[in-house]
């Protein structure tokens, strides 16, 4: 049993799933046209994605099969992915889901892995969708230096494949999260 990555990233992938949830359940339906600080993505677009991969995130965790590329999975609607950040967050709940292998993604990798990716993609989006929307997407101390741990793991495969732009300066005396934002090509003070 991981217990050490259980131990830190659970804790952190729970606080940001509510974070996340509570963000999605504030969305209002005159803002999913809007831009995100994820250019890639509108407010619309990213809660899709965002519900998507958190619901993979919990299969990956109770190692279920993925479902096939052709297998169109509806739109998600905020209140889904507030549903599926509460699933992911229950599913990597258990201690044994950081053992061993999983499929996620682009395929078979670490569980542990798996779950580093889950708090990446809870944390980073999850303050896109809080910026984007006018709420604040707070975070204890213990789970800014989470996500800055696995922003930092994943910093130079996210850079390479397209998913992390160029690095943005952040002060030194920055929150720990501002520093998570900078390295993963977000600006802390984007405004829309």
């Amino acid at each position: 049993m991981n217990a050490t990555q259980h131990s830190t990233l659970h804790p952190a992938i729970r606080e940001c799933a509510e974070a996340v949830a509570a963000t999605a359940s504030g969305i209002r339906e005159e803002q999913l046209q809007d831009r995100t600080p994820c250019e890639k993505f509108t407010v619309a677009e990213l809660v899709d994605h965002l519900g998507g991969t958190l619901l993979s995130a919990a299969r990956a965790a109770r190692r279920e099969a993925q479902p096939g590329e052709d297998s169109a999975a509806p739109a998600m609607t905020p209140q889904a992915l507030a549903d599926s950040a509460g699933r992911a967050a229950a599913a990597w709940s258990d201690p044994a889901a950081y053992d061993g292998t999983t499929e996620f993604g682009p395929g078979e990798m670490p569980a542990s892995l798996a779950a580093s990716i889950t708090l990446h993609e809870l944390a980073l989006h999850g303050w896109d969708l809080a910026q984007a929307t006018g709420r604040s997407f707070d975070l204890s101390q213990e789970t800014e230096r989470a996500a800055v741990g696995v922003v930092e793991q994943l910093a130079e495969q996210a850079r390479g494949n397209g998913s992390y732009g160029p690095p943005v300066p952040v002060p030194s005396d920055a929150p720990a999260f501002h520093r998570a934002l900078g390295i993963s090509g977000r600006n802390p003070a984007w405004n829309g």
